[in-house]
């Protein structure tokens, strides 16, 4: 009952996160995921890919409800999406292939230092300037590839990449925000899909497990994040966005540190 409770505390704080900053949530539920996994005696062999594939799959519903919201405002470039979609999917099931390949250590280690730059990039907020339009089909694709297997190897929908490179093509912030939501579908079903088969004969994986994907925590974090997103997203209406912003760069930062001590 305890393992429950704490997965449904953390799928609320992630809904919380993705109403107020309309993130999917995977750069708190990797590290959280990480700690709780440990506590419950998770092998360390496991541990990392675990939380990382976990992290991915509840993101394919954070993901359908934010499209779902930024579709009726009409703010999702389409035509973009399918752009990216190719690059993003080849690129999330190789970085998921990747991840299978590294030791629990060395993805805590590159999680960390990822999440210590967004950190850093939300704290002093950076931004990338527009300097051109969106390249070819080539470029796209691999603009696609990039952000998709970085986000699968992380565990994240991938909306700190992809929003800048969209701003950096001249994309209006609003639509580079929702065509973003869109483009993290297809990178949390493709990584998902990844690390679920990548793990599936691992013999260290706990009970009620998938391949990498650890089904108690899925179902706890999914519907607390889901009944929780709506208050996150009336909160930001109240709370000062600058000060907001610059608290989670805070804690985002010490779970970056957290994960890289180890």
């Amino acid at each position: 009952m305890t393992e429950w409770l704490a997965y449904g505390g953390l799928g609320a704080f992630a809904g919380l996160l993705a109403g107020l900053f309309g993130v999917g949530g995977g750069l708190v539920i990797v590290p959280v995921l990480a700690l709780l996994f440990a506590a419950a005696g998770i092998a360390d062999e496991v541990l990392m890919h675990l939380a990382i594939g976990t992290s991915l799959a509840t993101i394919v519903f954070t993901s359908i409800s934010s499209v779902w919201a930024h579709q009726r405002r009409g703010a999702v470039r389409w035509e973009v999406v399918w752009q990216l979609t190719p690059g993003i999917v080849l690129g999330a099931w190789l970085g998921a292939a990747l991840a299978e390949r590294l030791s629990g250590d060395y993805l805590r280690y590159v999680f960390g230092l990822f999440e210590l730059s967004v950190a850093l990039q939300m704290g002093l907020n950076l931004r990338a300037s527009p300097h051109r339009s969106l390249p070819g089909r080539a470029g796209m694709g691999l603009a696609g590839g990039v952000i998709g297997s970085v986000s699968a190897i992380v565990g994240i929908g991938g909306g700190t990449m992809t929003v800048p490179f969209l701003q950096w093509c001249n994309v209006p912030m609003r639509q580079a925000v929702a065509t973003s939501a869109a483009c993290g579908l297809p990178i949390a079903v493709a990584g998902a899909t990844g690390f679920l088969f990548s793990g599936w004969e691992n013999s260290h994986l706990p009970p009620l497990s998938s391949g990498y994907l650890y089904w108690p925590a899925f179902a706890g974090i999914v519907v607390a994040s889901v009944l929780f997103a709506p208050l996150g997203a009336r909160l930001a209406h109240t709370i000062p966005a600058v000060q907001l912003k610059r608290f989670f760069a805070l804690f985002l930062a010490l779970l970056g540190m957290r994960m890289l001590l180890g």
